[in-house]
């Protein structure tokens, strides 16, 4: 920007002198479309409860994530969600689901792939009766009908729009896929690992090792689902392949519906858009590999949420199969799917195929080294969240280490 100053303001004389001030880049303006979504998305109105919003659970300062992982909702608020509330940063440029030559599921949207559109994905927390628990369309509609954007809507969709609640439920989810396009801090790339392949920063020590140990074949392999190549657009990595997996992590304790005792979730064999070819027994147990991009700022990882400490998340990768007491305790392997499906596990890709009692392709240095890589991932608008989040836990962490080796608090938990 430039500023003209009187010079005489300094020497006595009417001269003028130009001066240079550095201002913040303007972020570009929404469009109607999606300012009318960023409206809708923080409109608590919009549920039974009159409590919650998409905002409520997609929380800005966890990377539009939860603040728990398993949300409470319903007309009362009592009401639990049985899935970890995933990131809505990075999706926008997602595709519906499809499978491959080779039967490889990718794309999609939710943990289990059945929202084929932003659209259709933006719809459904709206008629679900764990979330904002409207029975169905012309409930939804009604409560827009009173919102103070209301005549906004009229404007961008026409008066006769409140005719027709379908039409009109439509149109609202438009307008939040818009928002999901529009808005920068759903998709910055200004992490410092960004900075880094831009050339204006240089990773340290632990996080150079990481990012080798990330990309190892041999090692962590995790370049293997969650790719770290620029994207056919040019764009930078998306740090996953949008693909499904079945990792057979531990079940959660707390997610059970009132009426079983134990609840499974199949994922991905039980979306009803599957294609009738497709061997949909072999898919039980798989779930959509999410993005890294700020898995450091996440509060609970994984589709059930069973893990609440990204360090842990990276030890169990390293140690699933060497010492499965660790996370499966006493009881059987895998014990969050039916007996019939735990052949479905990932077991052939590194760091995975070992068997009990042998070295895990990741030391303890190991993990640490990929923990420091993956908050690099973070972007610049939650760094400093991530910088005191590394300070209050590191002297945790080498205090309870020895311990974890020993015996896991999960294992001492599980019957």
């Amino acid at each position: 920007m430039i500023r003209l100053w009187p010079l005489g303001l300094a020497l006595g004389i009417g001269a003028l002198v130009l001066v240079f001030t550095k201002t913040a880049p303007r972020e570009p303006a929404l469009s109607p479309l999606a300012a009318l979504g960023h409206e809708i998305f923080h409109d608590k109105s919009l549920s039974v409860s009159g409590q919650q919003s998409c905002a409520s659970c997609h929380r800005a300062e966890f990377g539009h994530a939860s603040a728990h992982g398993i949300e409470k909702g319903g007309p009362d608020m009592q009401a639990t969600g049985l899935r970890n509330v995933p990131s809505i940063r990075y999706v926008s440029t997602r595709s519906a689901l499809t499978f491959d030559k080779e039967g490889k599921a990718l794309g999609g949207f939710f943990w289990d792939g059945r929202a084929a559109s932003l659209q259709a994905q933006a719809m459904q927390p709206f008629l679900n009766l764990s979330e904002m628990a409207n029975p169905d369309a012309a409930s939804v509609v009604q409560k827009l009908s009173r919102s103070t954007y209301a005549a906004r809507f009229s404007e961008l969709n026409g008066s006769s729009i409140w005719q027709d609640p379908g039409r009109a439920l439509t149109a609202m989810a438009e307008a939040l896929a818009a928002y999901q396009r529009e808005d920068r801090d759903l998709h910055r790339f200004d992490s410092r690992f960004d900075q880094v392949m831009q050339g204006r920063a240089t990773f340290n020590a632990a996080e150079q090792r990481g990012w080798a140990l990330f990309k190892d074949e041999d090692k962590g392999n995790c370049a293997a689902c969650h790719t770290a190549e620029p994207g056919a657009d040019g764009k930078p990595p998306l740090f996953t392949d949008n693909s499904y997996d079945n990792l057979g992590v531990p079940r959660h304790p707390a997610l059970r519906r009132p009426q079983q005792a134990i609840d499974h979730d199949l994922g991905l064999c039980k979306n009803t858009s599957l294609p009738k070819d497709v061997p949909i027994a072999t898919l039980c147990g798989a779930f959509k590999v999410p993005s890294l991009r700020n898995v450091a700022v996440r509060k609970a990882f994984f589709h059930n949420a069973t893990m609440t400490d990204l360090r842990e998340v990276i030890a169990f990768y390293a140690t699933r199969d060497t010492d499965p007491k660790r996370w499966y305790g006493k009881g059987p392997v895998f014990n969050d799917l039916p007996v019939k499906y735990r052949g479905n596990v990932n077991r052939s890709e590194v760091p995975y195929g070992q068997k009990s009692g042998d070295q895990p392709r990741l030391s303890e240095q190991d993990i640490d080294d990929v923990l420091a890589f993956l908050q690099t991932l973070t972007d610049a608008d939650l760094a400093d969240l991530v910088a005191k989040r590394r300070s209050a836990t590191a002297a945790a962490n080498a205090e309870v280490r020895a311990d974890r080796l020993a015996a896991s608090p999960r294992a001492a938990n599980t019957p």
